[in-house]
């Protein structure tokens, strides 16, 4: 049987209206994507924003009446906001599939250095004997597969490998989906923090870390405010972007202890000076960038 879909193209703020419409006619689905493809980072604390420019799309089993249900919600939306203009909705028919099956299928296990696999939880562990790190697409930003989360879980690997990881407790500034002060604790971190400024970040490291057998005492997170201010780490990461690095770099540099590591990243290749700049600035000695895709990480340590 195939299916229906409607699309519409809409500013975030029209977002909610036209997802409560297409669920009242019925819709089975509803999905929200960047219409240029330019990733969300950082929002506020509390709040779920979208993109200037969002593709809402309705899934729908019935495909009687489709002429009425779009003269339906054209009249919801005029009753709702009289004067401005419904959003102009696309259809198509879709072929049968087992859409869940087919989503599942876009993210298969990743290899992260030598030790580190990034394992969704429908699929067996390629190595059973490697450090394999559960993790699914959820509520936050950082699965492994943007070029930013992959060179930092390629950090902490490498550390890893070379001992340098081992017993040390761990700083993730900007924690998003909790994947990296994770892979830390399971490649060997004695213990580990994670700050973010958003609430749904925290709750999903937190599930993250309870899905990979991390419990509250080996990881704590919470608000940047509530970390402690005299906390100095061996072992510091920050995968955000450079406007906030830049901003935040007398703080995200200060939490390094002497002879600690840092590394940086979310950072464009035509950012990366500017970056570097501003922490060597702050005593921190800053290594050649390392480039993947168009986005680099910053390696950095503080002398002992």
């Amino acid at each position: 049987m195939p299916w229906l879909q409607l699309k519409a193209r809409i500013a975030p703020e029209q977002a909610d209206l036209l997802e409560e419409l297409l669920l009242d006619e019925g819709a089975t689905a509803i999905t929200l994507q960047d219409a240029q493809d330019d990733p969300l980072f950082e929002p506020e604390r509390g709040t779920t924003p979208l993109w200037d420019e969002t593709i809402l799309t309705g899934l729908y089993d019935d495909l009687e009446g489709l002429p009425a249900m779009l003269e339906r919600l054209a009249g919801a939306w005029s009753e709702a906001l009289p004067g401005e203009p419904c959003p102009e909705i696309e259809h198509e028919l879709l072929d049968d599939r087992d859409w869940e099956r087919a989503w599942m299928d876009d993210f298969a296990p990743i290899q992260m250095g030598q030790r580190l696999w990034i394992v969704p939880s429908w699929h067996d562990a390629p190595d059973p004997a490697a450090v394999n790190l559960h993790l699914d697409p959820g509520l936050a930003f950082g699965t492994g597969t943007h070029p930013t989360t992959a060179l930092c879980l390629a950090w902490l690997d490498e550390l890893s490998v070379a001992g340098e990881l081992a017993s040390h407790e761990v700083l993730d500034v900007g924690c998003g989906s909790g994947i990296l002060a994770i892979a830390a604790l399971k490649l060997g971190a004695a213990s580990a923090q994670g700050t973010d400024i958003d609430p749904q970040a925290l709750t999903a490291s937190r599930d993250n870390a309870e899905r990979n057998g991390i419990d509250n005492a080996d990881l704590a997170l919470h608000y940047p405010e509530q970390l402690d201010t005299t906390a100095r780490f061996p072992v510091v990461i920050a995968n955000i972007l450079a406007g906030p690095l830049i901003e935040l770099s007398a703080k995200i540099a200060g939490r390094v202890s002497p002879g600690g590591s840092l590394a940086l990243s979310g950072i464009l290749e035509a950012q990366a000076n500017e970056v570097r700049e501003a922490y060597e600035a702050c005593g921190l000695i800053m290594d050649e960038p390392e480039v993947r895709e168009g986005w680099v990480r910053l390696d950095g340590r503080r002398p002992s």
